[in-house]
């Protein structure tokens, strides 16, 4: 995962000259040591949408070529951009320290808008110890671990988004749900029941509407897949691209191309168009024979999304931990402890045969 270009004229406070970072929740800058703060400019609710043909025509030549810094982690292989000093920072995946690679060029797009944090780390770190704690026969370890201030960390994910301009004519059948009544036999004589059959006649139409920010996620390697759970965002709190909002955070950079979104938000687009279809068919039941899709007008925005993430490793296997950084929603996967389990299986055991001997 290739990163966001570092700031190049990042700019530290007035007062003390330390780094400032971005205050979730808000529009300011904040210093961590005097509190001083700054206002950013007021963010554009509107921004522009991409022509997309134009873009796949382009990307990839260096017409776009940023100038980026990568942070590389040797065990799992994500590379990380911070906004701020990357001393001893380790991996948001694995825990792993973060070694500082060699400046890289190459042809990339740049965010257009990013919905920004509204949980700072305090609000996040009490969601997450909240949730770990009613976790039943979590090891003690991983209840330590939601402790660990160091354990949690902001992350600004890629995506993509396309809009566009949906045509798609079909050919299919409906279908109608009509009874009879049918007479059998059993050992207690004859019976008769109600059996449903169908109706099927053929049909032809057309379907067109506008598709609005199919969401496909832009960063995605096997074993990292963000839960659905907590893949949900309020885009209409999405704000023109500042790298101001990204102080403080970690950020990642697209690994999945525009031309494989553009591919894979199609695929959603012909779902939408069956599920279309289906409804201007009517009936009980639908056949869809052959649907011929066009697509016009196609715009698309690379944005990027919050969310809070912990690694966690417990007997030799990797956790992780989410926390969406605009609703507050958490998940992850989760271990067991055996020796919890066990004795308590052992405790009710004795129990069960404490009650036997002494029953009378």
């Amino acid at each position: 995962m290739d990163q966001i270009q570092r700031s190049e004229h990042k700019k530290g406070c007035a007062n003390c000259g330390a780094e400032l970072r971005y205050k979730p929740g808000s529009q300011q800058l904040h210093c961590d040591y005097c509190g001083y703060e700054e206002f950013i400019e007021a963010a554009k609710s509107s921004f522009e949408e991409l022509e997309l043909q134009h873009y796949l025509k382009i990307v990839g030549n260096n017409a776009h070529a940023q100038t980026i810094q990568l942070l590389h982690c040797k065990n799992c292989g994500a590379n990380q951009h911070v906004e701020e000093h990357y001393k001893s920072l380790k991996c948001v995946y694995c825990s792993e320290p973060l070694i500082l690679e060699d400046m890289e060029r190459e042809g990339w797009i740049l965010p257009t808008a990013l919905v920004p944090f509204q949980l700072d780390l305090k609000e996040a770190r009490a969601i997450f110890r909240k949730w770990v704690n009613g976790l039943w026969w979590a090891p003690d370890k991983l209840k330590k671990a939601a402790l660990d201030p160091e354990g949690l960390h902001g992350l600004y994910l890629p995506y993509w988004t396309f809009d566009a301009h949906l045509r798609a004519h079909y050919r299919g059948q409906r279908g109608d749900h009509y009874y009879e009544r049918q007479t059998y036999r059993t050992k207690q004589g004859r019976q008769t029941r109600q059996v449903r059959k169908t109706r099927w006649r053929h049909v032809s139409g057309t379907v067109s509407g506008l598709l609005d920010d199919i969401l496909i996620v832009a960063s995605q390697e096997k074993g990292r897949q963000l839960p659905a759970k907590i893949a949900f965002w309020n885009l209409k709190e999405l704000v023109a691209f500042n790298s101001k909002y990204l102080s403080g955070f970690v950020t990642e950079k697209y690994t999945v191309s525009l031309k494989e979104g553009h591919h894979r938000s199609f695929q959603q687009a012909k779902r939408m168009a069956n599920t279309w279809i289906r409804r201007d068919i009517g009936g009980d039941a639908q056949r869809i024979h052959q649907t011929d899709i066009a697509l016009s007008n196609e715009t698309f925005k690379h944005i990027l999304l919050p969310v809070y993430i912990s690694a966690y490793r417990y007997n030799g296997k990797n956790y992780h931990f989410y926390i969406n950084g605009q609703t507050g929603t958490v998940t992850g996967g989760r271990p067991y402890s055996f020796w919890k389990i066990f004795f308590l299986v052992l405790f009710v055991l004795v129990v069960i045969a404490l009650i036997a001997i002494f029953a009378p």
